[in-house]
């Protein structure tokens, strides 16, 4: 028990004084109390986030005309297992083993890649990059790509599910 005691005067002082006993204790108690409460509501450090920005949901949900994107003004990332990644610009017909492209997560290539792929769009302003992660992709790789995209400045791009046509020619180059 912590105690401050205070001495009495030595003196001709006829009344005595009396000695002052403070117990300490609860103070101490309230010191750690306030502590634990600032620990435990402050951020040490920020978050790091990432803006996703998503479009707005459809007030008809029943329209069902699809806008056509030209396979040159697009370019179409896989995601796969074992940190592997696909590209192609082709379409449904067109895709087969040779022009579905493997590369690998260097920023590097995938900002060049998407240069290039930009570079040939016949309307720039409709570019659009598709992300298709596969169910063995991670979430690392999927960041990554994200990353990318936000490194190569380029503000359109979607996130789908692998198409069925897309997943069996990923299929045939990952047996």
């Amino acid at each position: 028990m912590a105690e401050i005691i205070a001495q009495e005067k030595q003196g001709s002082s006829k009344q005595r004084k009396k000695m002052i006993r403070v117990d300490m204790t609860p103070m101490v108690d309230l010191g750690f109390l306030l502590i634990t409460f600032f620990m435990f509501t402050t951020n040490f450090t920020k978050p790091n986030v990432m803006d996703l920005g998503l479009p707005a949901k459809d007030p008809n949900p029943n329209h069902t005309i699809r806008p056509v994107i030209d396979p040159l003004n697009q370019v179409t990332f896989i995601l796969g297992k074992d940190n592997r990644v696909f590209y192609h610009q082709q379409t449904k017909e067109d895709l087969n083993r040779s022009n579905l492209k493997e590369t690998n997560f260097s920023g590097i290539n995938i900002t060049k890649i998407i240069s290039e792929a930009y570079n040939k769009a016949p309307k720039k302003e409709n570019f659009t990059i598709i992300i298709e992660p596969t169910d063995d992709a991670n979430y690392k790789n999927f960041v990554d790509i994200l990353d990318n995209i936000a490194i190569s400045k380029k503000e359109r791009y979607g996130i789908t599910d692998i198409k069925t046509w897309e997943k069996k020619v990923y299929e045939e180059l990952t047996r």
